[in-house]
């Protein structure tokens, strides 16, 4: 019990720790568990060597410290640890000048009998992933028993385990017992998502199908087809209205035509009658 609560800090730690894209921090042998006296090689994978990126740690007793401060042996932006101990059991971590850091490695040092293997860092939804029960002094392919969480989920003839196509529910707490062995101490296994693709924009516009052009035909045909007939009746009706008469204009039936001689005697005559009737009567 006691080993499990020095173990939750740990995870705890790694989980909440701030990283970036600028370094990533790789462990080999590639397990969260090692026997005592193993050594380890920690490296600093970086994108800019100017950023001067040092292995850092938090030890289980709450001690930070770099590469080189009394544990480790630094090279450049690597670090080796030739004998590890319990004491050794903590979060690791690439950190640069500027205080830029990489992922966490949770890394647990046992003198004990039995490890399991586990994967350093977080597995991808749908990736298979592996858990080897590996005791310290041989044979390595034992029966055993497996538990997340502290409930058994599993028991291999051979000592390994696979889960296939991990998700978010498979993160927990995961440890393994090899019988007249031992148990090992636990493991944080985390499970992370994909990562979401954008599909790229299209180079160039499609080419319009070969039948394009016998569309534009079509429609300026119906267009002509409809727009003909207005306009040839606009063009009747200003026709016709130009040609009408107005009021001013006489027929040519009805044009004036000079008198002849006898229709001026008669006008003359008529003209004498009404001067004697005019006479006579003021008399």
């Amino acid at each position: 019990m006691g080993r499990t609560s020095l173990q939750w800090p740990i995870f705890l730690t790694s989980l909440l720790s701030c990283t970036t894209n600028q370094a990533g921090l790789t462990v080999s042998p590639s397990s969260s568990q090692l026997f005592e006296d193993e050594s380890v090689s920690l490296s600093c994978e970086e994108d800019d060597s100017s950023a001067g990126w040092t292995l850092r740690r938090n030890t289980t007793e709450g001690r930070m410290s770099q590469c080189g401060a009394g544990w480790g042996k630094p090279a450049g932006s690597s670090c080796k640890i030739s004998h590890m101990v319990p004491l050794d059991s903590g979060v690791y971590w690439c950190e640069s000048r500027e205080g830029a850091t990489s992922n966490t490695i949770s890394i647990t040092v046992t003198g004990g009998p039995v490890i399991l293997q586990s994967p350093v860092l977080p597995v991808m939804e749908g990736h298979d992933v592996t858990l080897h029960c590996k005791p310290k002094t041989p044979p390595s392919d034992l029966p055993a028993a497996f538990y997340k969480d502290g409930s058994l989920i599993s028991a291999e003839p051979t000592g390994h385990m696979t889960i296939h196509h991990v998700s978010k529910s498979d993160e927990g707490l995961y440890k393994c017992n090899i019988s007249r062995h031992g148990e090992s101490p636990p493991s944080w296994i985390s499970v992370t998502g994909k990562p979401t693709t954008t599909a790229p924009p299209p180079v160039s516009a499609a080419p319009p199908p070969a039948s394009a052009p016998l569309q534009l035909v079509f429609r300026l045909v119906c267009h002509l087809v409809v727009f003909c007939p207005y306009c040839i009746s606009t063009v009747l009706m200003v026709s016709l209205c130009r040609r009408r008469p107005t009021e001013n204009d006489l027929p040519v039936s009805m044009a004036m035509t000079p008198p002849t001689q006898a229709e001026q005697g008669l006008d003359d005559d008529f003209d004498d009658v009404i001067t004697a009737v005019t006479t006579e009567h003021h008399f």
